[in-house]
This record gives structure tokens, C-alpha cells and sequence, in this order.
């Protein structure tokens, strides 16, 4: 790229802190830096027009597990580190809230409700089982019980009689918050660059070349945000993308139901929206496949959206299907993030496990406070 003098002055010179992306992640990462160190040059590199992977193209659950992904999560994981990770969860949606204001970000809380279908029943029949055991666990992070029952008030149909409720989910507006994110942090003089895909990383020990796709330059420190295309500069197994298939009603008239609303441990997502019906996931039937940072839909997934939407969510509703999209998350055998110094002065704070709107914002000052140890 032929830059000029005043480009390389004002832009890519005596550069305290790079962050690679400009996600929930890598501007609360920015935005903390600049309240600890004021006079400190923080840029935002950002490989896509828009914010590029999950944050600007998910579904807005301002949510920390459902029932039964709670009891899967607890497969695989003890359950201190269950606990650790619901706590993580709250602790992040509070901060988010404090930071911007819930009336900012659109924030409604209509309560989360998961959805078990007729063949479900010894799923079914174990949620309930362990029902008040994963309360008694939650107890110290919320003070009452968290699950519940409730009829099946809203008329979806082929679904068990009763909902797991949960009085404490909410949902939000994602093009609400990340438009205030963004603001608040370019207020603070932060400046982001667009379409620029950073490429190799070389840390000297004194500072750091970032090679990207339109030039280089040198940053005294570099955060990596990008979760889903995270593996591309950290060249890890620990991280990987999951791509996440969406889709978007027409306004619908008196639209019945208001919330959150989890199906299959959580691989299916349902909310209203302004009249609307979002409905996204079914990575779960081709895993596979979807471990891949490339946009796109698959007719598997789009085909069993379609179908859950008219044979469960909407059955006797008319509807037609606006748009569709899709987004990339960082995950990995873990649910707990991965925050940690990679070299002298890199760092990283990825992997979110599909949970970037709850423990983004908390992911980010926690990556800003281990650059700045």
C-alpha cells in the first residue's frame, strides 16, 4: 500500500497497543487501556468493513446456560469450574450494562425459556431429575433458584407441556451495543482501521512487526480479539471456529411470545426482535463442516431451521423468512476463554465459547489488565 508521510504519522507511528479486531472483545480490551493510560496511542486493526466474526452477528442473548447445557457442561467439566463459568458470565453481562446502560443496548428482560421436544423424554426427565441439585449449585451466584417450570403457554407445538424457565436471561439489541461500543471508544481517541487483515506477527522482545495485507508497522504491544479466526495468527489446537447459520422472519402481526428460547442443549436459539422471529444454530449436525471461518449457509442446517420454525415455533402462524447470515465463534474442548501472554508482548483473549455478549465485555478488561502488568 503506498502510504503517505501524514498516514504513517498519524496513524501507524509510536503505537503503545495494537488490538487485532474490534469486537465485544477487542474494544472493551481498547477502551480500558485508554482509561488506564490516557496518553497511550491505541489502535484497533480490523479485517472486515464491520466488525468481522460473532459480535455484530449474533443473536443478542444476554444469557449463561440453559439447563441441560449446564448438566453437559458438568460431563466434562467439575463442578467448580461450572460454577467459575456462570459466575464469569454474570460478571461479564453486569459490567456490560454498567459500562453502557441497559437502556443503550437495548436490554429487555422477558426471561429465558428451554424447549424440550416430544422424543426428549429421558433429557427431559433428567433436567427435571437434576433440576434442583444445578440450583443448590447456582444458589451463591444469584441468591433464589434459577430453574423452574412453566406451562406451555406461547402454543409451540410438539414440545413437552412444560418449559425450564429461567427468570434471570434477558435479551438485547447487538446493533445497539456495539454502536455505543464503538462510540464511546472512538470518543476516547482510539482509532480503528477497517478492512485490514493482520497476517504474521514478529515479537522482538522490545516491540512487535505486524505484518498485515496493505502494510507493516511496529506496536510496543499486541492484543489478539479475533476468537473464531483466532487459530490463523496463534496457530493453536485450542481454538476453533464454529460457525453459527441464522435466519430472520418478516415482522409478524401480534406476534405471540416474547423472550429467549433454547432448544437441544442449546444448539438451537430462538427471540423476538421488533415483530420478528431470529432462529439460528444446528452446527450440531455437521460439526465437521461447520469448524470453518468461511460466511455461508448449508441447506442441512437452513433445511432444519425451516422445519423447527413451521412445525414448532410457528405452526399456526403465516411467515415469510426476510434474510439469512451467519457468524464465526472461537470454541474449543474447554469452555473456560483462553487469556494469556503468548510472547514478550503478545497477548490473547479468545475462545468464548459461544458466550461473547456475557463474558465479552469482562474478557476484554481482563486482556487489557494482563497487557498492562
Amino acid at each position: 500500500m503506498n502510504l503517505s508521510y501524514w498516514e504513517r504519522k498519524s496513524w501507524l507511528t509510536n503505537t503503545s497497543y495494537t488490538i487485532v479486531g474490534s469486537g465485544i472483545v477487542g474494544l472493551s480490551c481498547a477502551l480500558y487501556l485508554k482509561r488506564k493510560y490516557p496518553k497511550a496511542t491505541v489502535l484497533i486493526i480490523e479485517q472486515g468493513v464491520m466488525p468481522q466474526g460473532a459480535s455484530t452477528k449474533n443473536a443478542g442473548f444476554a444469557c449463561f446456560g440453559s439447563l441441560s447445557e449446564i448438566l453437559d457442561d458438568l460431563k466434562h467439566h467439575t463442578e467448580e469450574e461450572v460454577l467459575a463459568l456462570v459466575k464469569q458470565r454474570v460478571s461479564g453481562l453486569n459490567l456490560l450494562k454498567q459500562t453502557l446502560g441497559e437502556e443503550t443496548i437495548g436490554y429487555k428482560h422477558y426471561g429465558g425459556y428451554e424447549l424440550f421436544m416430544q422424543s426428549e423424554t429421558d433429557t427431559f426427565v433428567n433436567c427435571l431429575d437434576q433440576r434442583d441439585t444445578i440450583n443448590k449449585l447456582l444458589y451463591p451466584v444469584f441468591n433464589a433458584p434459577v430453574f423452574s417450570l412453566k406451562e406451555n403457554s406461547f402454543g409451540f407445538k410438539t414440545i413437552k407441556n412444560n418449559y425450564v424457565y429461567n427468570a434471570f436471561e434477558g435479551q438485547l439489541d447487538t446493533g445497539k451495543l456495539m454502536t455505543a461500543l464503538l462510540q464511546k471508544v472512538q470518543s476516547l481517541g482510539i482509532k480503528i482501521l477497517n478492512n485490514v487483515t493482520v497476517e504474521a506477527l514478529s515479537d522482538s522482545g522490545n516491540s512487535v512487526q505486524i505484518q498485515t495485507n496493505r502494510f507493516t508497522f511496529d506496536s510496543q504491544k499486541v492484543c489478539i480479539a479475533t476468537n473464531g479466526f483466532a487459530s490463523q495468527l496463534l496457530h493453536t489446537e485450542h481454538v476453533k471456529p464454529a460457525r453459527a447459520q441464522v435466519l430472520i422472519t418478516k415482522p409478524i402481526s401480534n406476534l405471540h411470545f416474547k423472550g429467549t428460547f433454547h432448544i437441544d442443549k442449546g444448539y438451537y436459539y430462538f427471540r423476538n426482535i421488533n415483530n420478528r422471529v431470529l432462529f439460528g444454530g444446528g452446527r450440531h449436525l455437521d460439526f465437521k463442516t461447520e469448524e470453518t471461518t468461511e460466511f455461508g449457509q448449508t441447506p442441512v442446517i437452513q433445511n432444519k431451521l425451516e422445519e423447527l420454525l413451521r412445525t414448532v415455533i410457528l405452526p399456526t402462524t403465516p411467515y415469510e423468512i426476510d434474510y439469512r447470515w451467519s457468524g464465526i465463534m472461537g470454541v474449543g474442548n474447554k469452555k473456560k476463554p483462553m487469556l494469556k501472554q503468548v510472547s514478550n508482548n503478545v497477548y490473547c483473549g479468545v475462545r468464548l465459547g459461544g458466550m461473547g455478549i456475557a463474558i465479552g465485555s469482562l474478557i476484554g478488561k481482563e486482556l487489557a489488565d494482563l497487557t498492562t502488568r
